[in-house]
């Protein structure tokens, strides 16, 4: 008998609990002040990654201006693009909500994920040319691919999206991973390689898995909502992990700048 008056008091307990998180939760999203000083806080965030893929873009042009656009140039300017149109986003979140016609504010939201996907598709796409290149096979199908894939998700949006962005890091970062792990132990730069590999591939595999996750529970809860105007903790939690803090990990891991006189792996884009 007193344990079961013990196990309902823990229940009540609990019960109350978490009537007060989801009555603090509600606060917080009705909040219009703090609501806007989050939003600040996320375009703070992503006007810095801007910043900083802009200015590495910068020095990678001055270091090696006469390879034109190779992939690694345009990899950073997608991430400008990308974190500034967000930046823009947030910035200006009551103008947009005003947008009309409707379809104005869903370009808006939904633009810059897709071209998020389309920037970390262009590191696979790049790390794939290297392993076929290194492995003597034809690369000449991988860009028709590419861009038949993104026209493809552009077109048309489902939420497989961060999942197959997801399977593609796992699979050529991982093949690469290993390949560079078979080169003989002194290779110059083989270690240093190696970690950048292991730890951008582990990192934007996590991400588009949590992205491809949280996509799934935005479709069947409503508590889920990913609408940024009108979850903004919710959102903050979300664009910090899948968005801010992936691009900012790989932004300082891939710092380095080519070699004035490499050949490769820099390629231009055709």
């Amino acid at each position: 008998m007193g344990r079961a008056l013990i196990d309902l008091y823990n229940d009540q307990v609990l019960v109350y609990g978490l009537n007060k998180v989801y009555d603090w939760w509600d606060e917080v999203n009705d909040a219009a002040l703090l609501q806007d000083w989050i939003f600040i806080v996320l375009a703070v965030l992503y006007g810095v990654v801007s910043v900083v893929a802009l200015v590495q873009l910068i020095r990678i042009q001055l270091r090696v201006p006469e390879y034109g656009w190779t992939t690694q140039k345009v990899f950073h300017l997608l991430n400008v693009l990308v974190n500034g149109v967000r930046c823009f986003i947030f910035v200006f979140h009551h103008d947009v909500q005003q947008l009309k016609p409707e379809i104005i504010q869903h370009v808006l939201l939904d633009v810059p994920s897709l071209a998020f996907f389309t920037t970390y598709a262009l590191l696979v796409l790049f790390w794939a040319e290297i392993y076929y290149q290194a492995r003597a096979v034809s690369t000449d199908g991988l860009r028709p691919t590419f861009y038949a894939i993104n026209g493809i998700i552009y077109a048309i949006q489902f939420y497989g999206v961060s999942l197959f962005a997801a399977l593609g890091f796992l699979l050529y970062g991982g093949r690469l991973f290993l390949m560079l792990k078979r080169f003989p132990v002194e290779s110059k730069g083989r270690r240093k390689k190696l970690h950048e590999v292991g730890y951008v591939t582990t990192i934007c595999f996590v991400c588009f898995l949590i992205r491809c996750i949280m996509m799934c529970f935005n479709a069947f809860d409503e508590a889920a909502n990913l609408d940024m105007m009108e979850h903004p903790i919710l959102n903050f939690i979300y664009y910090l992990l899948v968005e801010i803090l992936p691009s900012s990990l790989v932004l300082i891991i891939l710092r380095k700048l080519p070699s004035k006189r490499a050949v490769t792996p820099y390629h231009p884009i055709q």
